[in-house]
């Protein structure tokens, strides 16, 4: 899952005229790996996944809905996080707030421009989301019709997933 962060409803139009003229950006790109659980077994894997497709963005995250507490597999988790800059969170099914970030991602300030040219050749949905996020920071106006929709309800929607559990 990919997301972004905008100013552009935050900040005066002047000072997003201004960041454009830069060459730094205000915009921030987000990729998360999100996985059922995490455990002994399946923890390089999953982190390394979690390397490989966050490279491009300025933070990347591993997220779960089950990390085992167990004080090894947190301090490896705390290591890798620490020494390859993935974040991790701990995703609370039963109530989204509560979810937790255990260990913070390192944000870049800069994105893999290589990388992410490559992801829009071979994926056409993150060439329409780079497009999507391009012309609502072009045109100073986020546009949520062209984007996933945001669940407002995410209990309800979380118990239709399982099935009305």
């Amino acid at each position: 899952m990919i997301g972004f962060y905008s100013p552009i409803e935050d900040w005066n139009g002047r000072l997003l005229e201004f960041n454009k003229a830069t060459d730094r950006t205000a915009i921030r790109l987000y990729s998360f790996e999100i996985k059922k659980e995490i455990d002994r077994g399946n923890y390089r894997e999953c982190f390394f996944q979690a390397v490989s497709n966050s490279s491009w963005a300025n933070e990347g995250y591993l997220v779960a809905c089950l990390i085992q507490q167990q004080d090894d597999l947190l301090s490896e988790l705390e290591r890798l996080s620490a020494s390859f800059g993935i974040g991790i969170i701990a995703l609370d099914l039963d109530d989204i707030d509560s979810s937790t970030v255990i260990f913070p991602a390192k944000s870049k300030d800069y994105l893999d421009w290589e990388t992410m040219n490559k992801l829009c050749e071979q994926n056409n949905d993150f060439e329409t989301f780079i497009d999507d996020v391009q012309r609502d920071y072009a045109g100073k106006k986020i546009h949520p019709s062209e984007y996933e929709k945001i669940i407002s309800d995410t209990d309800a929607y979380i118990k239709k997933l399982r099935g009305g559990k």
